[in-house]
């Protein structure tokens, strides 16, 4: 075989097992929020019972609730995030305009650090909020979990129950 046909063959081998149709390999040093990357939730595009709006709309609804319990009280966080679509984090900033530590958008967050997550802008640990949305019950409601992160030590959950009223989602119970 010649060169050139040896080089054709070997490129033909690599750029076909380049473009196959399989998720990607994630590996260990990308960085990742644990509490949420390792989430069994449906993600957003897998909902079948919940709406996109209705699903912004819990969101809402348990974002405002954890920003109340001021979860950053024992910590010297810059910046709070939110996991969730651009137009929510938005919302919950127009929403909420001089909550301490401020609301940010995911442009200012930084997941390198194999420690916390940080601010990119001022270089200090954040929390980040996230809420897994599970399929609708027989009744109506909606189990959601609502997460916080700053880190390995740093984490926690709440379990609610949400049940639309109307047009709008509320909470029932909290765990």
């Amino acid at each position: 075989m010649t060169p050139f046909c040896l080089s054709a063959v070997l490129f033909a081998l690599i750029t076909a097992g380049c473009s196959s149709d399989q998720k990607p390999i994630v590996f260990l040093s990308e960085a990742k929020v644990p509490a949420f990357a390792e989430s069994p939730a449906i993600s957003a595009g897998e909902l079948k019972g919940v709406s996109k709006v209705d699903e912004q709309k819990i969101d809402v609804a348990v974002f405002s609730y954890l920003l109340k319990q001021k979860l950053w009280d024992n910590g010297d966080y810059s910046a709070i995030f939110l996991q969730a679509d651009d137009n929510v984090v938005d919302g919950m900033i127009q929403k909420f305009p001089n909550h301490q530590p401020p609301i940010k958008q995911s442009s200012h967050l930084d997941l390198k650090s194999a420690q916390m997550p940080l601010d990119k802008d001022t270089g200090l640990p954040v929390m980040i909020l996230g809420t897994d949305v599970g399929e609708p019950e027989a009744d109506g409601t909606v189990d959601v979990v609502g997460r916080w992160y700053a880190g390995s030590v740093v984490k926690g959950d709440y379990t609610f129950t949400m049940k639309k009223t109307g047009d709008d989602w509320t909470i029932s119970t909290v765990k």
